[in-house]
């Protein structure tokens, strides 16, 4: 994931530690780059690979109607149990991963992430279980990783060896996954992460800084494995966006290959880069091959692309959706857009704490309240199966959803996204706010509203934004269902507020969902 808060360990000042922040960049990429042009064959149709031409893109209805997706952000890295960007912190002394990766594999010079990719054998991975569970949960997408920044397809890759299906699990996840979604009625997704690779996996090359191992290169430097660890020696990614996407061609031409054939396999309905859209006109050519390949195959635009507004890469809302990292925008958004998240670490991690149902409920209704969809990472172990918090968390919103789905599938949004005593946070990486059951999210199919409480309500639930007379509604309010309860519920509106007498039992768990009808 594009993490560029997170705490770094190698950054510029262990660079030049190590020597080389001096190095040329031109002799290296003299070494490297190809001497014919990148080969950008695309899929003719509408779009071409400029932004004049790709501007001409709009969110399809499914995406903008399915309101929830869960993400299988999973791959080796989930073997050791540690948690998120593994591969990297393996090689990074100093770092808990580094500590770890000693004391149980081995001194990284010796036994490296190749090591740990025989280890990933997926043994009770059930696509179809998961899929079903998903579907139950309330999920209308469901999204497999395609390749992460450990430079490892989970597909029968064409142009890559290091592959599921020749290596750790042998078995093609991304074509399991589309299989499970396709039979479940689900719209299916993948996302890489391969642009940033390059410069994330660099400090794989290196080597420690003190006895006994001082100066013996990790595994990475190994040239019989540089077409998993890359030929990368002079680009450190020093946590800024400027870093994050290498200026390397051969390596554009790299990504372009291999995400195109993840495309062409797969067909995909969505397509998620960890960043802005690499590479300039590269990754424009890829979008519009996307976009082209989409139209080829259904006669219309059926295709979402998913990146984000950083400063890595290109971003806009003209060609695509954007993507807000653990975060959510503020106030209702004119464009269709998406949050991601996970319950817990986005790799499994044996110590990590976990999202409870309260708050991935209440995060999910005010994300459709502002117009966005929730793109959630159900953890999974190294195995495939489902640590005790994920297992609950789906167990909990199948009933949920079944109840309160109404509110959240189909719907768009009100004038106003809500109301109540609490500040959401906005941005990426900004997802702890605590509600409460006062705090309400509105959304709208039709001609009913929906009011969501962020919370478990008692008593009663004062709508202050309901009261008569009232800015954004003329009309007086007809009745008030209560979802899951069969038959109208009393209220009564004044000139404060609409304020709903609740049942001494509620239907569900959580948060309750209240249809509005209107004289």
């Amino acid at each position: 994931m594009v993490t560029f808060n997170k705490r770094e360990i190698l950054g510029a000042p262990l660079a030049a530690a190590f020597g080389l922040e001096g190095m040329s960049r031109a002799a290296n990429r003299g070494a490297t780059s190809p001497t014919q042009p990148i080969n950008l064959d695309i899929t003719p149709g509408k779009f071409e690979p400029t932004a004049q031409s790709l501007a001409g893109y709009r969110a399809p209805d499914w995406f903008r109607d399915a309101k929830f997706g869960i993400w299988a952000h999973w791959g080796p890295q989930a073997v050791p149990s540690q948690g998120d960007w593994y591969a990297r912190f393996m090689y990074v002394p100093g770092h808990p991963h580094y500590d770890h990766h000693v004391k149980t594999y081995g001194h990284p010079s010796k036994v490296g992430y190749k090591d740990i990719i025989p280890l990933w054998r997926a043994e009770k991975f059930d696509p179809d279980a998961l899929a079903a569970r998903y579907a139950a949960a309330g999920a209308r997408y469901l999204v497999s990783m395609g390749v992460h920044h450990d430079n490892f397809d989970l597909w029968r890759s064409k142009h890559h060896r290091w592959n599921a299906v020749e290596m750790g699990p042998k078995r093609d996840i991304v074509g399991e996954w589309k299989a499970a979604a396709t039979r479940r009625g689900l719209r299916f997704g993948v996302s890489e992460h391969l642009g940033a690779s390059y410069s994330w996996w660099y400090p794989n090359h290196l080597y420690d800084q003190f006895w006994p191992k001082l100066g013996v290169a990790y595994d990475g430097a190994d040239p019989r494995y540089a077409d998993l660890y890359h030929t990368n020696r002079d680009e450190p990614f020093i946590n800024t966006p400027a870093s994050w996407y290498t200026t390397n061609p051969q390596y554009h031409a790299l990504w372009f290959e291999r995400i195109r054939d993840l495309i062409d396999s797969y067909q995909p309905d969505l397509l998620y880069s960890d960043g802005g859209l690499p590479f300039g006109e590269v990754g424009r050519s890829l979008l519009a091959h996307f976009f082209n390949s989409s139209m080829a195959l259904t006669g219309k635009l059926d295709a979402v692309y998913n990146c984000k507004d950083t400063g890595s890469g290109a971003f806009s809302t003209d060609w695509a959706v954007q993507d807000v990292e653990r975060g959510v925008l503020k106030g209702i958004n004119p464009h269709a857009w998406q949050t991601d998240t996970s319950n817990g670490d986005w790799f499994f991690n044996r110590t990590d704490t976990y999202k409870t149902t309260d708050e991935v409920v209440a995060m999910l209704a005010d994300v459709v309240s502002k117009n966005g969809n929730l793109l959630l990472n159900v953890v999974m172990r190294g195995d495939g199966s489902l640590p005790a918090e994920s297992d609950r968390l789906l167990s909990d919103l199948a009933p949920w959803m079944a109840v309160n789905g109404e509110a959240i599938h189909g719907t768009r949004p009100w004038k106003i996204y809500g109301e109540g005593p609490t500040t959401a946070a906005a941005g990426a990486f900004a997802e702890k706010t605590s509600y409460t059951p006062q705090d309400i999210r509105f959304t709208t199919k039709g001609e009913t509203l929906y009011a969501i409480t962020l919370g478990a309500p008692r008593g009663q639930t004062v709508i202050m934004s309901l009261a008569q007379p009232n800015p954004h509604e003329r009309r007086r309010v007809r009745a008030v269902r209560l979802l899951g309860r069969p038959g109208s519920i009393a209220f009564r509106q004044t000139g404060q507020a609409l304020v709903i007498e609740l049942p001494a039992v509620l239907p569900t768990r959580h948060a309750s969902a209240f249809a509005i009808d209107f004289a």
